[in-house]
C-alpha cells in the first residue's frame, strides 16, 4: 500500500480554507465565555457579554435549571441625498446550568457591570461547612 499526497486544485483549496480549515468556531462566537466559581458559601457564574444593557438579559430558574438568555436586534437607517442605507443585525445566546440542591433558590442575585454578568447562588445554611470549634483545656 502506498500513501500518495493529494494535490488540491485552486478551487478545492479555497473551499477548504473557507469551510474546513477555519481557525474560528461558530458556536464559541455565539456563546459567551463563562467562569463558574465555588466558594464555601456560594457559587458565582460569570459571563463575558460586553456591550449589552441589563435589560438585554433574561434569567430564569425552573426545575433546578438556571437559564440565561439574551436577544438583541439592531437596526439603523441612514438617509443622505438620493439614497437610503439600511443595516440590521441580530445577536442572541442561551446558556443553561444545572443548579445543585444545596443552592438557596430564593436568594439568587444577578449583577451586570463592566461587560460581565455575574449571578450569585448562595448555598443553603444547612449545607455550609461548620466553623472550627476550639476546645479549651481544663
Amino acid at each position: 500500500m502506498h500513501l500518495i499526497k493529494r494535490q488540491n486544485s485552486v478551487s478545492t483549496s479555497i473551499l477548504d480554507d473557507l469551510f474546513l480549515n477555519q481557525d474560528w468556531n461558530y458556536i464559541n462566537q455565539t456563546e459567551p465565555a463563562t467562569n463558574i466559581i465555588e466558594s464555601d458559601d456560594h457559587f458565582d457564574i460569570q459571563l463575558a457579554v460586553p456591550g449589552k444593557k441589563k435589560s438585554d438579559f433574561k434569567i430564569e430558574l425552573e426545575e433546578g435549571i438556571l437559564t440565561i438568555t439574551s436577544e438583541e436586534e439592531l437596526k439603523s437607517t441612514e438617509k443622505q441625498g438620493n439614497y437610503t442605507r439600511k443595516e440590521f443585525g441580530y445577536s442572541s445566546f442561551k446558556r443553561s446550568f444545572n443548579i445543585p440542591e444545596t443552592v438557596s433558590a430564593d436568594k439568587i442575585t444577578a449583577n451586570y457591570k463592566g461587560g460581565i454578568l455575574s449571578v450569585s447562588l448562595p448555598k443553603k445554611a444547612e449545607t455550609l461547612p461548620e466553623p472550627k470549634k476550639f476546645i479549651s483545656i481544663k
